[in-house]
């Protein structure tokens, strides 16, 4: 896997670096400093995975990753993992909106990090669950849920399963726990999952939770 680093600080870079050139599977293809080098970048390097800091000088870590996103996504679709720390939150919920395929703490430990990055590669969204589901709780509100009658655009092209497998998904469970709570294997939550973001237009697990929330299907602090 072909990874770029992106962040305005060169310590933490480096700090990234050697951890993941430990891994036999993992090759740093690059760094950038900020989001326009990034973009640039991306598009000389075709990188697998970016993973990108939010908050940097100059095009930021959310804009960088709206043109990541949108100019890979005719060539090689690149994923973009977001490195956020506790105070910069709010900004997760645009970075997933811009394309972001998943996010992970800036002091999450070492294997977390290289299970991220391997997470994301192959295309499954879900990086921390426990991570995901309290950024959400907590930031939800802001969001311009739909709150009329009518159903949210595309859930009436769900069946009844997907609805619930996509209830499950945006608290921010695993496959392997969704199919334990709905007493069918890993393999069928995994189609219906697939069902689900292919009924709906989207791209990941990650923009799937944020929709329900957008669509009020999911409220902050439901069980």
């Amino acid at each position: 896997m072909r990874v770029l680093l992106v962040d305005d600080q060169p310590l933490l870079r480096t700090g990234f670096r050697l951890i993941l050139e430990a891994e036999a599977d993992i090759a740093v293809v690059g760094e950038a400093g900020d989001g326009a080098a990034a973009v640039e970048m991306t598009r000389s390097l075709l990188p697998d995975v970016v993973l990108m800091d939010i908050r940097m000088p100059g095009v930021d870590g959310i804009e960088a990753t709206r043109r990541i996103i949108r100019e890979g996504a005719a060539s090689h679709d690149p994923k973009v993992l977001i490195l956020t720390t506790f105070d910069l939150d709010e900004y997760v919920i645009e970075a997933v909106r811009a394309g972001a395929s998943g996010f992970l703490l800036k002091d999450s430990p070492p294997e977390d990090l290289v299970q991220a990055i391997r997470i994301v590669a192959e295309g499954d969204a879900i990086v921390a669950p426990s991570v995901t589901r309290r950024l959400l709780d907590r930031f939800a509100t802001r969001l311009p849920a739909v709150r009329d009658a009518s159903p949210p655009p595309g859930l009436d092209t769900l069946t009844a399963r997907e609805r619930e497998v996509l209830a499950h998904v945006a608290r921010g469970q695993s496959n392997a726990e969704i199919a334990a709570e709905l007493v069918v294997s890993e393999t069928t939550v995994k189609t219906h999952v697939g069902n689900v973001l292919a009924k709906l237009g989207l791209r990941d697990r990650v923009q799937a939770v944020v929709y329900a929330y957008e669509t009020g299907l999911s409220r902050p602090g439901q069980g």
